[in-house]
């Protein structure tokens, strides 16, 4: 099992010097990926019809993960770099394919494109972007992707998207790997039908239950279950001494990938948050879960 860390963005107030301190501390380490949450503007609660009811607000801060792994590239060298999760449906298709494509190149073939649909209905309408058709839009996206990564020429129509022959160049080196992360089933077989990866979070569901219900739709696609990346995210506010014990089970249950989460602990300095990242390195290296 590979293990890796989440940027506590929503804690440190945007400073850059800390996502640089943090990332590289991750990967002297041995963390093998550093995750980054996604939410391109945060928006007021009150008096919203429909509700917003995510966990996010006007005040928490977040990095545009492709700018922020972009940065990171450039003074890290083995550490790779996880979406966790980006909203692709409200952005443009065609300009995800070449922001990758890029950080791909850049870094070295480090990047993993974790994608969801997200909850923020606020998001959607400042970009210009339908809310209810984002799980449609988001599955022929993947599609577009593929396509755009392998360097040929395009001639794409489709429900959201018309390609006239068009070509990305240069194309990454590779396909970038597409995980998956949401909280239904939905998403769960979405992920079975088109995805590589999942992204599960200890939050609002068990991810061992989702994992099982993942398992079970990718034998209905015919899919090998054990070439499907399966991550587990540490849930905010866990304390230090559970996470080996939450890493074993993970792994243990068949999980490829698991991610530590410094937030939630009530920490408001970098160093409090370092601490508890050195912390937890120490304990699952102990156990031989790091690497």
């Amino acid at each position: 099992m590979k293990t890796g860390i989440i940027y506590p963005q929503t804690e440190l107030g945007g400073d850059p010097e800390c996502v640089r301190r943090f990332a590289l501390a991750a990967e002297e380490r041995g963390y093998e990926h550093f995750l980054a949450y996604d939410h391109v503007a945060g928006a007021t609660h009150a008096n919203r019809d429909p509700e917003l009811t995510g966990p996010y607000t006007e005040k928490d801060t977040f990095h545009d993960p492709f700018v922020m792994f972009a940065h990171l590239a450039g003074i890290t060298r083995s550490i790779r770099f996880v979406s966790g999760v980006m909203i692709l449906p409200q952005r443009q298709t065609l300009l995800v394919a070449r922001q990758a494509a890029d950080v791909d190149l850049f870094s070295g073939e480090r990047l993993t494109l974790g994608i969801g649909i997200g909850w923020n209905h606020v998001e959607y309408s400042s970009l210009g972007v339908p809310f209810r058709q984002r799980g449609a839009r988001l599955s022929e996206q993947i599609e577009v992707l593929r396509a755009l990564w392998t360097g040929k020429e395009v001639d794409f129509s489709g429900e959201f998207h018309r390609i006239d022959r068009a070509t990305l160049v240069p194309p990454p080196k590779r396909q970038i790997p597409i995980w998956m992360g949401g909280f239904s089933k939905a998403s769960l077989r979405r992920a079975a039908k088109v995805g590589d990866g999942y992204i599960f979070a200890r939050m609002q569901a068990d991810p061992m239950k989702g994992y099982d219900f993942l398992k079970g739709f990718l034998e209905e696609e015919g899919r090998d279950i054990g070439t499907f990346g399966a991550q587990c995210n540490v849930a905010l506010g866990t304390p230090l001494e559970e996470v080996v014990g939450q890493a074993k089970q993970w792994r243990d249950g068949g999980g490829s990938h698991f991610a530590v989460n410094t937030m939630g602990n009530g920490f408001t300095t970098l160093d409090q948050h370092l601490a508890f990242l050195n912390g937890a390195a120490d304990r699952l290296a102990d156990a031989g879960l790091m690497g």
